[in-house]
């Protein structure tokens, strides 16, 4: 059992790991392309919210908040952004639940337009926040000719350790010691994302590895994410080795929705995976994960818990109420 947990959750971890890169690598050579023209269109807001929201990761999340801050950004569509984020656990949904995360996405990004437009015309909610101090990424030539040819005959340790383990990465895959066992599309997805990075960390100048992919890819998010994976997936297994889940859940789905939302509060990437996970062996319906996915946004709340208490408490409490509003529906229709 413990053999097979940690098959797994290195496969997911790898997948996070390499989307990662890739999404830190595109964040920094667009920065800045969508802010302009926010501020005189709100429906336009809500559609970026909602965008900014559905990509996996957290700095969407963290955009949305500093655009608040600033004015640019209502509060519907703050709200937006929080319903339509799954943070970290949006990567881990594709890689294990694929065709239902694609579902999920679609479903959170009408659901927050829908619920930023009603906060927005039935609650008046203003900024509360004067200036918020966010990292802003300097631009980066990432891919500097001239130079990558004389960064490989230097290679740093940290480069070499990210190449060896995309490396690794891509072997396994080959092989069919990680990931599915034939080849599908999912596992040429995997194989194509992994070329993608591997190309990232062989060529980004050093400051930019060393700063972004390093610093806060690798050290800061990697080990967090194979740790909670590889404890919510052996824990559920647990369970289910010694316990009746299944009947014991569908005697209770709605305390089970409860339950899931009031997680959902937590604003910290993990506790949602053990929906995500019960999900995917059959134990709790759509209602509930989509629920659970409505509430928890991850570390995108972070910010705001730091700034504003009194924000970060309504945001949170408009998305409790439409996610259990929305679960209760679902479980009632389904």
């Amino acid at each position: 059992m413990i053999l097979k947990t940690l098959n797994h959750a290195l496969m997911i971890t790898s997948f996070v790991f390499v989307m990662m890169l890739i999404i830190e690598y595109i964040n920094i050579q667009t920065k800045g392309l969508w802010q302009s023209s926010l501020r005189k269109n709100i429906w336009k807001q809500y559609i970026i919210a909602a965008i900014l929201g559905i990509l996996p990761g957290c700095l969407g999340a963290f955009t949305s908040v500093a655009l608040f801050s600033h004015g640019i950004f209502s509060f519907g569509a703050v709200v937006a952004t929080m319903i339509a984020t799954s943070g970290d656990e949006a990567f881990v949904i594709f890689a294990m639940i694929p065709k239902t995360a694609i579902i999920i996405t679609i479903l959170l990004f009408i659901i927050s337009i829908i619920a930023a437009w009603f906060t927005d015309k039935f609650f008046k909610f203003n900024s509360g926040i004067k200036k918020l101090e966010l990292h802003e990424e300097e631009y980066c030539n990432c891919f500097p000719k001239g130079k990558i040819l004389q960064q490989l005959k230097n290679l740093t340790l940290q480069r070499t350790v990210l190449i060896l383990l995309i490396s690794i990465f891509i072997t396994t895959l080959i092989s069919g010691k990680m990931g599915p066992q034939i080849w599908n599309w999912k596992r040429i997805t995997f194989l194509v994302i992994n070329l993608i990075s591997l190309f990232i960390v062989t060529t980004v100048p050093e400051h930019f590895l060393e700063e972004h992919l390093w610093e806060h890819v690798v050290k800061k998010h990697v080990p967090y994410i194979f740790g909670w994976t590889f404890g919510v997936l052996l824990l559920m297994n647990i369970l289910m080795a010694n316990l009746d889940l299944k009947n014991l859940i569908a005697d209770n789905e709605i305390f089970v929705l409860i339950i899931a939302t009031i997680i959902g509060l937590i604003p910290e990437s993990g506790p949602h995976l053990i929906f995500v996970t019960l999900f995917s062996q059959g134990l709790v319906s759509f209602p509930i994960l989509l629920a659970s996915s409505i509430v928890q946004d991850g570390h995108g709340m972070l910010p705001m818990l730091a700034e504003s208490q009194t924000n970060f408490i309504k945001i949170k409490a408009v998305n409790l109420a439409v996610g259990i509003l929305v679960g209760l529906i679902g479980i009632i229709i389904i």
